[in-house]
């Protein structure tokens, strides 16, 4: 399950105004690799919608089925807000519905079963 915890208002890139749900996929214990202390912490994500925003602040404080998950992506640049520090990151933090298979494009077609031809036949009955 995760949790609507907050929402933000955001610009599509043809200025039109919307809305994202922030969720939060539950706390979670990491040990710091620094000091071997662990720290309470929570994978986050925001999720696109189509709500005002008055349907967005009663939403918070709902849950959904479903968990945030690590995406691999083309790295990018992101900077630390408390640093400043600019680092690359390979990853983002998705949100996949319950009962969601994760999509993968390694999947290839048997060709084998295609007319070769040109020529569309109908299949035989039998």
């Amino acid at each position: 399950m995760v949790r609507i915890i907050n929402y933000k208002k955001r610009q599509a890139e043809d200025g039109r105004e919307f809305f994202v749900l922030e969720i939060s996929g539950g706390i979670e214990m990491v040990q710091s690799k620094e000091t071997g202390q662990f720290y309470a912490t929570s994978k986050k994500s925001s999720i696109p919608s189509t709500f005002d925003e008055e349907t967005c602040i009663a939403l918070i404080g709902t849950e959904i089925p479903g968990q945030v998950v690590r995406q691999e992506v083309d790295p990018y640049p992101y900077t630390v807000r408390e640093t400043g520090e600019e680092i690359l990151l390979t990853h983002r933090w998705v949100y996949i519905q319950e009962d969601a298979h994760p999509v993968s494009n390694r999947f290839k077609a048997d060709t084998n079963v295609f007319s070769k031809n040109g020529h569309l036949e109908p299949a035989e009955a039998f």
